[in-house]
């Protein structure tokens, strides 16, 4: 019977409840994970500033526990040594602001914990809502970036409704060379082509001498949906979008308000009921 070795958590809907805390269902069962020998991978869209609190609060904040961050754009080890990393080019982001600036769609940069934030047609980003923790600055155009950063990711953070209305209106072009997903209701994402969480994820479970058989990975958004699909063992949320449920192996019963995390842990990993699903 296969062995979970590493379980791959997105954040928002998956670990964290509505009001974006842990519960102690959860915690307790992600301790007892860790006693079983499992890695517990963090895997968000966050740069690592933005998750310190939940490493701290699940005592992985530490040399020996990774984190894959960025969408799978920074897999790191948590004492900050970095294992891969990709970014775009200044030139990339002329190209993405060309087409979403005339959506009035804002933009924002991240460049490691700052988010350099540009407003189009009188619509200003919400990421300052979504992230308060992070560095913002606000910048008139993109012009005004500096060349000097390194650029990790876009994102739009905007309305919902407004959001849904623009997307597809984006020409689908830019969709052949960049990775554009939702995150959020809220929240857009434009990584690098070929930069996702299933890369990530692949790259650390190489780098542990994992196999993707040994890989539980718990999300419920559509930027979830390339590690539900490459882990052994996909398991999309209760709460989850119904294209994340389609990509997953299993789902929970319960939601992210519900300890739905600490659900599959303890079928999953403690009790080890994968029999059929890996």
């Amino acid at each position: 019977m296969t062995e979970i070795k590493l379980l791959a958590l997105d954040m928002d809907g998956t670990l964290f409840t509505t009001d974006k805390a842990i519960t102690e269902e959860n915690k307790q069962a992600l301790k007892k994970a860790q006693e079983l020998g499992v890695k517990i991978v963090i895997t968000t869209g966050r740069p690592l500033k933005a998750i310190i609190h939940v490493l701290e609060e699940l005592d992985l904040y530490n040399e020996d526990n990774y984190s894959i961050t960025f969408n799978g754009g920074l897999v790191q080890c948590n004492n900050g040594d970095i294992l891969d990393k990709s970014d775009m080019t200044f030139e990339e982001l002329e190209i993405i602001y060309r087409h979403i600036e005339p959506l009035g769609l804002p933009m924002d940069v991240i460049s490691d914990g700052t988010v350099y934030s540009i407003a189009s047609r009188g619509n200003h980003s919400q990421y300052y809502q979504a992230n308060p923790m992070l560095t913002f600055v606000e910048l008139d155009s993109l012009n005004e970036l500096s060349r000097d950063i390194i650029y990790n990711k876009v994102v739009i953070v905007t309305d919902a409704d407004f959001l849904d209305s623009q997307i597809p209106k984006i020409p689908a072009h830019l969709h052949q060379v960049f990775e554009i997903f939702k995150s959020r209701e809220i929240i857009l994402e434009i990584m690098p082509k070929g930069v996702h969480k299933a890369v990530g994820l692949d790259l650390l479970a190489k780098h542990l001498g994992l196999k993707a058989e040994q890989v539980m990975a718990m999300g419920d958004e559509e930027n979830d949906i390339t590690m539900l699909k490459w882990a052994g063992l996909g398991v999309a949320m209760a709460n989850g979008s119904a294209i994340a449920k389609e990509s997953a192996k299993a789902v929970t019963t319960k939601t992210n308000d519900q300890s739905g995390v600490a659900e599959a842990v303890k079928k999953y990993i403690v009790n080890g009921e994968c029999n059929g699903l890996i």
